[in-house]
């Protein structure tokens, strides 16, 4: 994407801070104890309250609105009610989404 013009370049910071502000508190609220799926509906509630959609959702109806990836999890997981966050667990949050047109993807362990 060539970004020619002052909204266009608004329009994808405001995509950008959607996703960093949502990459951010995922990872302050993940926790021992907690499944991978309760950490993506979080997630997803944060996104929309921006008025952002999850791009993997929208590109190819991935099964979850993020993905998160545990220890071993090449990355990509799908968030599950039956994975469980352990303590000392490396886990891997991976936040895209799109808001007016613009996308914006941010990942973090």
């Amino acid at each position: 994407m060539s970004i020619s013009k002052e909204e266009e370049l608004i329009g994808m910071q405001k995509a950008s801070e959607a996703v960093a502000f949502t990459l951010k508190e995922m990872r302050n609220y993940a926790q021992a104890g907690m499944s991978t799926k309760q950490l993506a509906n979080y997630g997803a509630a944060i996104l929309s309250d921006f008025g952002a959609k999850s791009a993997p959702f929208l590109t190819y109806q991935f099964p979850g609105c993020t993905c998160i990836s545990v220890n071993n999890e090449f990355c990509h997981g799908i968030p599950s009610d039956k994975r469980i966050l352990k303590e000392g667990d490396l886990v891997n949050i991976d936040v895209s989404a799109e808001l007016n047109g613009f996308w914006s993807d941010n990942g973090g362990s």
